[in-house]
């Protein structure tokens, strides 16, 4: 490819879905950071109408930055149904790379470019996890008891889903837009944060290989989670349905 072939190619548009409820203290600050990487990159704010005004905040700095847009949500409210509602958008904006992550900064923008990087590895994975599980990751900011939570859990998930990766609960993730079409993320069913152990799966039974980038998870400096014990049982309970649902062959 010649010098000019390279200049007229389009840039491939990077579109980084934020699923958001009661970020105000965080969304604004996150976007930036995300929008600075580079002019391929665009923030969809997913917000569940969050009682904050969160999604005031990206409405008005949207009408100054182009690049930032806003999908403010009055029902079926839900981290599921959010984030379904977000690929849904971020592929009908032309998206040829779709980035999903929190928006409280647990998730941190700098590891964006290389979660990209290796998208574009030889071995052409079709969806990058953000990983504490994997060498140089860290997961270091949380309590032990946090800790141990967590590795219990991607045990219990990888056992039970059959997936061969360290970090099964991380919404931090990296799609080629083809990989969200060939597991036909429409068709997701999860209306919480089970949506992260679904779309994985699906993507692990289509075939489609899936890489980890290591990470340094840190806990929210701003603002409080909305995670619970009864959603997290919520999560686990969805889980056994998966595999409950692979086995009759509807999923």
């Amino acid at each position: 490819m010649s010098a000019s072939d390279a200049e007229s190619e389009p840039a491939r548009r990077v579109v980084c879905t934020v699923p958001t409820y009661n970020e105000a203290e965080n969304v604004v600050d996150l976007s930036r950071e995300l929008l600075a990487l580079g002019p391929e990159y665009e923030v969809l704010v997913v917000d569940d109408d969050s009682p904050d005004g969160t999604w005031k905040l990206v409405r008005d700095a949207g009408e100054r930055e182009p690049r930032l847009h806003l999908l403010h949500r009055t029902r079926d409210r839900g981290r599921g149904a959010a984030g379904r509602a977000g690929f849904l958008r971020a592929l009908e904006m032309g998206a040829d790379v779709v980035v999903e992550m929190d928006a409280d900064f647990s998730h941190q923008p700098v590891f964006v470019p290389s979660m990209i990087e290796r998208l574009d590895g030889a071995d052409g994975p079709g969806l990058v996890l953000g990983s504490r599980g994997v060498s140089g990751g860290s997961d270091a900011d949380r309590s032990y008891v946090r800790q141990v939570i967590t590795l219990a859990a991607n045990a219990y998930i990888r056992v039970l889903l059959g997936i061969r990766v360290r970090d099964c609960n991380s919404g931090f993730r990296c799609w080629r837009a083809e990989t969200l079409r060939k597991i036909r993320v429409e068709d997701t069913f999860s209306t919480g944060p089970a949506i992260v152990q679904e779309l994985l799966f699906k993507t692990a039974r289509a075939g489609i290989p899936i890489a980890e980038v290591p990470i340094d998870f840190v806990d929210r400096k701003r603002g409080e989670s909305t995670l619970n014990m009864r959603i997290l049982m919520q999560g686990y309970t969805t889980v056994l349905k998966l595999r409950w649902m692979a086995l009759r062959g509807t999923l």
